[in-house]
């Protein structure tokens, strides 16, 4: 049998990992994890590969703005009603940029508090934008209720420069050093604590941490 290699995410969705449990694919296939949380206890695994991203695309800015983003889909998953509440603690302006995938929930528990001055929703956007806003920011919030395989904004956050503050779910200890590219919270009260710690980060360590961890080559010469 030729070699098999097979990349199986996410674990939170049984359905993708039951069929590979059987000896017919279990028996015969290596497995590679894209974090360690993610990891099946039903499945072999040779190796623990994260998703990689390109440096270029992003660019430090040493001088943010006094602002907080939130970065992703606006789902109960990932909590940017939890950002918001966060935002209006510590008096910090929000820009929430991501599609809107729980209409239900973005009317009932965003929508309310947009008003595009202090709170702003600016939609799904592209590269340019993207490196923009993360770069402009303080901080990215990352307030996740679900066991996150891999956090692709955190990656792009740190590789802009722009400390992470996330909740302790899935993946997120082994994307972010506690104290160093970010902090590691449990809930709100200990997320608006890290606010007043973000001057202990140094910008350039986020960057040098993806660098090293969650950067890709792309040279396809």
């Amino acid at each position: 049998m030729n070699p098999y290699l097979n990349s199986n995410h996410p674990k939170t969705e049984p359905f993708r990992s039951a069929p590979y449990t059987t000896p017919k694919y279990n028996d015969n296939t290596n497995y590679i994890s894209i974090s360690n949380s993610d990891r099946s206890k039903d499945l072999d695994y040779i190796a623990t590969v994260y998703n990689g991203i390109n440096l270029d695309d992003f660019e430090l800015n040493e001088f943010p703005e006094e602002s907080i983003v939130f970065f992703g889909r606006i789902h109960p998953d990932k909590d940017a009603k939890e950002a918001i509440e966060i935002a209006k603690a510590v008096n910090m302006p929000l820009v929430m940029a991501g599609i809107i995938q729980d209409d239900a929930y973005f009317k009932e528990h965003v929508e309310p508090h947009i008003d595009q001055n202090y709170i702003k929703y600016i939609g799904s956007v592209g590269p340019d934008q993207r490196k923009k806003t993360l770069k402009n920011a303080k901080v990215l919030l990352h307030p996740i209720s679900f066991e996150e395989p891999f956090g692709l904004s955190v990656a792009e956050s740190m590789a802009s420069g722009t400390p992470v503050i996330a909740f302790n779910r899935g993946s997120m200890p082994e994307l972010i050093e506690h104290g160093k590219t970010g902090f590691i919270v449990e809930n709100i009260t200990e997320a608006i604590s890290a606010i007043s710690k973000l001057e202990l980060i140094n910008i350039k360590d986020g960057r040098t941490h993806v660098a090293k961890k969650l950067s890709r080559p792309m040279d396809y010469a």
